[in-house]
């Protein structure tokens, strides 16, 4: 199994030099022309496509990131209006859109570092895994039939091959350098997805951008709730308080018939049990739908693994929070996670998910990530109730979804810790 990981480690190096290499130079080149014939018009046309291609770039380094190096980088794309323009004018207002989004930029300054020191960082992964075999192979004897071909010394690393004495020095150098990618083969891509990290991840939030974001939800925020507790309303007539009408008739027919039926009485009163034990289920089934039980007793982190669970496709859920926050940040952010996984797993198609939930510089910050088939609508109904919700604690909405996914929805909220974690349970 190690070996076999050591082994996968060098090709998942190969794999992303090549990425890097390859797709961040094509689409820097691309980027960097598109952008320059903005002044002649074309590029107002072509600029919208050549980004959306990079982000579908970033969005799958990404993903490699999470799922080859456990290292999370949440996207910070902002949504398109729901009211964008098709045809021409559409084309130009989402030009515009994408030039003025911080993300853009940040994903155009990654590619050519990408390409550079992304690509070394990835190539020497793969090299620290694969070229020691090259060393044994000198002092197999490969070393004469490449004297022979090349008239000379061939250099193995350091070391000039021309004699089965230096043959086997370089195989000295190539045990050196395979143990050493042998024992730390869990870091060797690290440095790799840590310069992707440091480019890619979102910054804090300007101020302003938040006031202009908490006034256009704060009227959904209102409505929000007045549609939860219509919907609780509706949930308590329709369910347990008719069952309890239903209930006490039943307890009034048994009252007269207690004498005049035993019977009778007795069936009723079984019936009665039951409806009593459904009744007790809806409001249990209720106060779960307001605020999880395992929500309130051991905080977010354990709630969304419950919540994880109870999706039909395994979800890797990663929790780093030092502590509880506010209840009501909690639910807000219980329910938008909530809503989050319920709508990948209802409409991506995706055979697998990622949650990573995080604490950085007074923002709680929930990332759900799919391998699905993208082409999420920022403005449908499901996204939409989420960004209302984050909205009522000033927080944002983050959906990078195209076609062909992977779909990445990062949610943030910025709040305080109002109880530091004591203990490690």
């Amino acid at each position: 199994m190690r070996i076999r990981d050591w082994a996968l480690t060098g090709l998942r190096g190969f794999a992303l030099a090549a990425l890097a290499i390859g797709g961040s130079l094509v689409l820097f080149i691309a980027s960097v022309i598109s952008i320059v014939f903005i002044v002649l018009g074309v590029g107002a046309f072509t600029t919208p496509w050549v980004l959306s291609l990079v982000r579908a770039h970033a969005n799958v380094r990404r993903m490699l990131a999470a799922e080859w190096g456990g290292v999370r980088i949440p996207p910070a794309y902002r949504p398109f209006p729901a009211d964008l323009r098709t045809g021409v004018i559409g084309q130009l207002e989402r030009c515009k859109l994408m030039l003025s989004d911080p993300a853009t930029w940040r994903d155009l300054r990654w590619l050519p570092v990408d390409m550079i020191f992304g690509f070394v960082t990835a190539l020497l992964a793969g090299a620290l895994v694969y070229y020691p075999l090259e060393g044994f192979a000198l002092a197999a004897g490969l070393w004469q039939v490449l004297k022979g071909a090349m008239g000379g010394a061939y250099w193995y690393g350091f070391v000039p091959v021309n004699s089965q004495a230096t043959a086997f020095a370089a195989a000295g150098l190539a045990a050196v350098l395979a143990a050493f990618g042998f024992h730390f083969r869990g870091y060797l891509l690290l440095p790799h997805f840590w310069l992707t990290k440091g480019l890619l991840a979102p910054r804090e939030v300007d101020l302003e951008q938040r006031v202009e974001r908490l006034t256009e939800t704060r009227y959904d925020a209102v409505e929000t709730s007045a549609t939860e507790l219509r919907r609780i309303e509706r949930d308590l007539h329709d369910g347990a308080q008719a069952r309890l009408v239903a209930m006490g008739m039943s307890l009034g027919a048994i009252e007269a018939l207690i004498e005049k039926d035993p019977a009778k009485a007795k069936e009723m009163v079984a019936k009665a049990r039951g409806d009593s034990a459904e009744a007790l289920t809806e409001l249990r089934d209720l106060v779960r739908g307001i605020h999880p039980p395992v929500l309130a007793e051991r905080g977010l982190g354990p709630a969304a693994e419950a919540l994880a669970l109870r999706m039909p496709m395994p979800v890797d859920v990663h929790v780093e929070l030092p502590g509880r926050f506010a209840e009501p940040v909690e639910s807000a952010a219980y329910f938008a996670i909530s809503e989050a996984l319920t709508n990948a797993a209802k409409h991506s198609g995706a055979e697998r998910m990622w949650l990573d939930l995080s604490y950085e510089d007074g923002r709680l910050r929930a990332s759900v990530t799919d391998n699905g088939r993208g082409g999420a609508n920022a403005s449908g109904s499901g996204l939409r109730g989420i960004e209302r919700r984050l909205g009522t604690f000033d927080g944002v909405l983050a959906v990078s979804s195209p076609a062909g996914g992977p779909t990445m929805i990062t949610m943030e909220i910025p709040c305080a810790l109002s109880s530091p974690k004591t203990s490690s349970s």
